[in-house]
């Protein structure tokens, strides 16, 4: 068995507060006078989950610590051998939040130029709005996407609870797609194919975050299998936030043996303790992929990806040459 550490990935769904190391989460929210639990609690549920990550994004109000963070996301991501990463990142609410709409969305796109550049690793930014919070701060993300599209951010979609309709931003999402900026939703995570087909049709979603419930609607699994469009599929995010019971009952063989186009992903690994080489360790030693099939999965994610040609060339020159 080959070292998945060397396996050359591209990494398509990652929130990035929820990358931070536990030290450098420590050390920013005693500077800034945030109290922090111990570790992690045990979630019974998406909604649990939330309300520990509004506690993680307090901490961050300094320039300095956006920028810290992405720096040593890029650093983590390319220790695993992740050679392209497009991480999502709440930029409108934390702009918002500190009254300055720019400024960590800016330090963020500062580390992540930086460590890029200091550890091999090419990182761009899809910016994520929560379905339960206002059209008027999507909007602010869309202004905030194409502000820096020149600047590595490619698109924005939408997180949180699945059970908010995406209808009251339809009229943002044309807007996006008609400025050239690349959408992508959450869906089929916590909701089931309703949300998938909403997200396709009202939001112009080019792949699907999550999309682990599909299979409940064969004639959806028929239509985005002959469409391409990519599942970002993160087990161990999954398990742990309670939607699926283990790893070893996780659909993701079922999603594979479906011909659909399965890409594996972390979500939060810093709430999960998994790197992607462990989401990938994890799948070969559960349900006993090879490392042909393991391959295959990398290079889903590198043709899912918005990556330039040139990146996706050498992305699966590096597949080939692991495998050789």
């Amino acid at each position: 068995m080959r070292d998945l550490t060397t396996l050359p990935k591209a990494h398509l769904h990652v929130h990035l507060e929820s990358t931070i190391r536990p030290g450098t989460l420590r050390e920013i929210g005693e500077a800034n006078g945030v109290s922090l639990p111990g570790q992690a609690p045990v979630f019974d549920g998406f909604r649990a989950f939330a309300d520990y990550n509004s506690l993680i994004r307090d901490c961050l109000r300094r320039p300095e610590d956006f920028e810290r963070i992405a720096r040593e996301f890029c650093e983590d991501e390319a220790a695993q051998g992740t050679r392209y990463a497009e991480v999502t990142f709440t930029a409108a609410s934390h702009g918002e939040r500190l009254g300055d709409l720019d400024l960590p969305l800016e330090s963020v796109l500062k580390g992540l130029k930086a460590g890029g550049a200091a550890h091999g690793i090419d990182c761009r930014v899809l910016l994520d709005h929560s379905r339960r919070r206002s059209v008027d701060r999507a909007r602010q993300t869309l202004d905030l996407a194409r502000r820096h599209a020149a600047d590595g951010v490619l698109g924005l979609g939408m997180a949180g609870e699945e059970k908010h309709s995406l209808t009251p931003f339809a009229a943002i999402f044309d807007e996006a797609r008609e400025a050239g900026l690349h959408l992508v939703h959450h869906a089929g995570e916590d909701c089931g194919p309703p949300s998938i087909r909403e997200a396709l049709e009202i939001g112009h979603s080019e792949r699907l975050g999550h999309g682990i419930r599909i299979l409940e609607d064969p004639a959806l699994v028929a239509e985005i299998r002959e469409r391409g469009i990519a599942l970002e599929v993160c087990p161990s995010s999954n398990v742990i936030l309670g939607l699926v019971p283990s790893f070893a009952e996780h659909p993701l063989p079922r999603l594979v043996d479906a011909g659909l186009v399965v890409t594996v992903n972390t979500d939060v690994p810093s709430v999960t303790g998994t790197t992607l080489t462990d989401e990938y360790t994890r799948i070969r030693e559960t349900f006993g992929y090879d490392d042909h099939a393991l391959a295959v999965l990398a290079a889903a994610g590198v043709d899912a990806s918005f990556a330039s040609a040139s990146t996706k060339t050498a992305l699966h020159q590096g597949i080939k040459a692991w495998l050789g």
